[in-house]
This record gives structure tokens, C-alpha cells and sequence, in this order.
């Protein structure tokens, strides 16, 4: 287990398969939580392209930057042009989907493994994720028992259907959908699978961040997402957000490298500390095991 008191650099590693960038609060010898962070297919698509443009500034956490399947470190043979191909083949059965149903499946091992290495054992977990990153966060609640105590997304794809619009305006080429595809795009749904999410006992506090200027998953399917789960949260565990200036991708190509900070990722940074802060650290969850899912509704 890492426990040195002095550590004050990133370290890099592997847990349980997924290649992560760690960063330790600025007093490890405390007691913090820890933020799992899922990076997106556009920039920031790297662990350190996420760990630069969303560092959670001032959050005393241990910040934990996760690797997507088929990026970085875990590319294919055939390399970015092979992701290329799978993309073209089939966007959403062949590269998208098999990525999100992965990312989300591996993440309760890589979270066991992140607590058995670093003094993080019964801290307070938080998971963030941006884009399709955001996906597989959603996916992970809504079909995994991991604890999660709070989540922030920022332009999460809450619908793959529109980020197939977004690529058939930019290539001009229609996509081709099927069965399977149409399976894929319902089962990715999220704000159909508004009650699932909603689900889980204790309710995990959840801020939906978008960009007024993403053209991809524009701010109204943010609020859609919000407003479908709006019953069945308290006001303080439930928040949407528009942040002027701030795109779809949160920095320019090709992404896998820290961007300059601009005044979009900077508010996206500072209400996502804010979140975290207020759910993991003011008033961090009882170190209790959740309610079974059954249980009555927590309003």
C-alpha cells in the first residue's frame, strides 16, 4: 500500500487490468476520499489530458485518472488507425458500445484494486467522467453494485443517437443502423434508464455539467436527464448546470496531453470540486453498507 507521507508527485500503475494516473491529496497522512475519473474519446482522451483539464483544484481527495479500453496504453494491434476502422465499420456496435459496456464493467475492480494499494480502504468514493466516460459512469450505476457516494459528469453522452447525428452533420455520410444497434442505443440510453439510476439506495448525488457551446450533447439533454430524475432526489443531491464557453470537447487535438486552462474548464473544475466537496468531504456518507435495492424510497 502506498502510505508515504511525502509523496507529492503522480504515480502511475495498473489495477486490475486499467492503466490509472494517481494523485494524493496534499496531506496523505490524512483520511480523504477518492475520485475515479473516466477521460472521453475526444480530448481529453487520455489520463493526463484528464488529469490536467479537470485536476479538481483545492478537493483534498486522492484523484485517480482511469485509462478507456482501446485507448492509450491499451490500444489494439493495428494501433489508432484499427480504432479508426472499428469506428467506421460500425460506430456504435463495433467501437463506442464494446468501449462504454467495458469501461463500466472493470470499473469495481479497478476501484478494489485502487483501495487494497493505496490508503484509500473505506474512504468515500467518487466517480467522475466526461463524455463517454460519463456513459460508462452512468452504465456502472445503473448495473453494478459499486458504492459510489457522489458523481459529476461533464457533457456526458446520455444518448448515443445524438452523437451519431453529430458525426453523420460532420462526415456527411448517413449511418447505417440495424438491430443490434438499435439494442446498443436503447440499452445507452440513460435518460430512458432514469429509474434505474434513480434506484439505488443510499441516492448517489449526481451534477450534470454541460457546455452551452456542445454541439454534440446539447444542455437540453442534460436538463432532460435532470428532470426525469428530479423526483426521486432531494434538491441537494441533484444539480444541472451550463457552462458558457465550454464545448463538447474540452480541449484541442489531439487531446492525450494536459490542455491550457480556459475560463469553460475552469468553472466546469471548480463546481466539480465543489460537488465533491460538499458530498465527500463536508458531509461525507455514513461508513454503512447501502440499503438493498429493494428498500423503500429515500426522498
Amino acid at each position: 500500500m502506498v502510505a508515504d507521507s511525502t509523496l507529492a508527485e503522480p504515480l502511475t500503475g495498473i489495477a486490475a487490468g486499467v492503466p490509472y494516473l494517481a494523485f494524493p491529496p496534499p496531506d496523505p497522512a490524512r483520511p480523504a476520499p477518492m475520485v475515479v475519473g473516466l477521460h472521453a474519446f475526444e480530448p481529453p482522451r487520455s489520463e493526463s489530458a484528464l488529469a490536467g483539464t479537470l485536476p479538481l483544484f483545492g478537493l483534498p481527495a486522492w484523484r485517480f485518472y482511469l485509462g478507456l479500453p482501446l485507448f492509450g496504453h491499451r490500444l489494439p494491434e493495428g494501433g489508432v488507425p484499427e480504432v479508426n476502422r472499428l469506428g467506421q465499420e460500425d460506430y456504435l456496435s463495433r467501437l463506442y458500445g464494446p468501449v462504454v459496456e467495458q469501461a463500466a464493467a472493470e470499473l469495481p475492480r479497478a476501484v478494489a484494486e485502487l483501495r487494497r494499494s493505496f490508503p484509500v480502504p473505506e474512504a468515500p468514493l467518487g466517480l467522475l467522467g466526461v463524455g463517454a466516460g460519463g456513459a460508462a459512469v452512468f452504465l456502472a450505476l445503473a448495473e453494478s453494485d459499486l458504492p459510489v457516494d457522489a458523481v459529476g459528469v461533464v457533457n456526458p453522452v446520455i444518448d448515443p443517437a445524438q452523437v451519431l447525428a453529430a458525426r453523420e452533420r460532420h462526415l456527411g455520410v448517413a449511418y447505417e443502423w440495424n438491430d443490434r444497434s438499435r439494442e446498443i442505443a436503447t440499452w445507452l440510453d440513460f435518460t430512458e434508464r432514469a429509474e434505474e439510476l434513480a434506484s439505488r439506495r443510499p441516492r448517489t448525488p449526481l451534477l450534470i455539467v454541460n457546455g452551452e457551446q456542445d454541439e454534440v450533447i446539447r444542455p437540453g439533454h442534460g436538463r432532460l436527464l435532470h428532470d426525469a430524475l428530479a423526483s426521486h432526489h432531494r434538491p441537494h443531491t441533484l444539480r444541472h448546470i451550463v457552462v458558457p464557453d465550454l464545448a463538447h470537447a474540452l480541449g484541442p487535438e489531439p487531446g492525450l496531453d494536459p490542455a491550457p486552462p480556459t475560463p469553460g474548464t475552469v468553472l466546469a473544475d471548480r463546481a466539480l470540486a465543489e460537488w465533491f466537496h460538499t458530498h465527500l468531504v463536508a458531509d461525507p456518507p455514513a461508513a454503512v453498507p447501502p440499503a438493498p435495492r429493494s428498500a423503500s424510497e429515500d426522498q
